[in-house]
């Protein structure tokens, strides 16, 4: 399925419009939730191992009203953000200066090579040592998280700027400072763009892997309170809760990208 066309077995083109993808959207997880909740009823699963829907839905609903959600949110996200956004300003600049300047790259690219498919979650109990357990390790795992990814989609993206516009630039005599901001970054936007797109959710998981594993109020916490207690409706709020607010923050992303890049051929699609 792409750009609202199905692929029909016989080669035939079906179109669906906006409203028809969301209705088929809508549809996917009005299924799921309806098997979800029969699958408990009917006594195909066992209420503890997998709880009804109605009950996780009502146990948000409590925790709504209670405030405790906002709370938990509001502190996940604040701790997610920022340690996106760290790596962001920290990233973006050293991967434009890997691939402008040679002596950048000589030095850093071994350094990030071998950072990169490293399991981050490894550092956890390195950072508990040096940062203690509240919310500064918290970010700073966050920000290491998210940094490799930024670095190299940002890399690749300005290394692979094709050369005629920076000469035709050039000949028109445009200073290199120019040449960073009007034809560089526009044109390694998109990958750039992509690399934030990428370390974003990686942002996500390890916050709420750092909750889990050093304690504290945020959705990871109050899930790992909820399992010490063996209280699987509380579990599966959280998951539902990590759900939606991946779900808004990305989608969020996704909507700044196409309006940064309004002007890119991929908007057409």
């Amino acid at each position: 399925m792409s750009g609202g066309n199905v692929v029909a077995p016989q080669g035939a083109e079906i179109r669906i419009g906006k409203t028809g993808a969301i209705l088929i959207q809508i549809g996917v997880v009005v299924a799921i939730a309806v098997i979800w909740e029969m699958s408990t009823r009917l006594g195909l699963a066992h209420p503890f191992l997998l709880p009804p829907l109605s009950a996780v839905l009502g146990r948000l609903a409590e925790d709504t009203m209670s405030g405790s959600v906002f709370l938990d949110l509001t502190l996940t996200l604040y701790r997610a953000l920022t340690g996106f956004f760290i790596a962001a300003a920290l990233g973006i600049p050293l991967g434009i200066l890997m691939a402008r300047q040679k002596l950048f790259g000589w030095f850093f690219e071994p350094l990030i090579s071998i950072g990169f498919p490293m399991p981050k979650v490894a550092f956890i109990p390195i950072f508990i040592l040096w940062f203690d357990i509240y919310d500064t390790s918290k970010i700073i795992m966050v920000v290491f998280s998210c940094f490799f990814p930024i670095v190299m989609a940002t890399y690749a993206g300005t290394k692979n700027v094709d050369k005629w516009p920076l000469w035709s630039a050039r000949s028109l005599g445009t200073r290199e400072g120019q040449l960073l901001w009007e034809v560089i970054l526009p044109l390694a936007s998109p990958q750039i763009l992509t690399g934030l797109q990428i370390a974003l959710p990686v942002g996500m998981i390890t916050t709420v892997v750092t909750e889990m594993l050093m304690g504290g109020r945020g959705v990871g916490g109050a899930m790992i309170q909820a399992g010490r207690f063996a209280d699987s409706v509380g579990v599966f709020a959280g998951i539902i809760e990590i759900a939606l607010l991946g779900m808004v923050v990305i989608r969020a992303l996704e909507m700044l990208r196409a309006r940064l890049l309004i002007w890119h051929p991929e908007a057409r699609h």
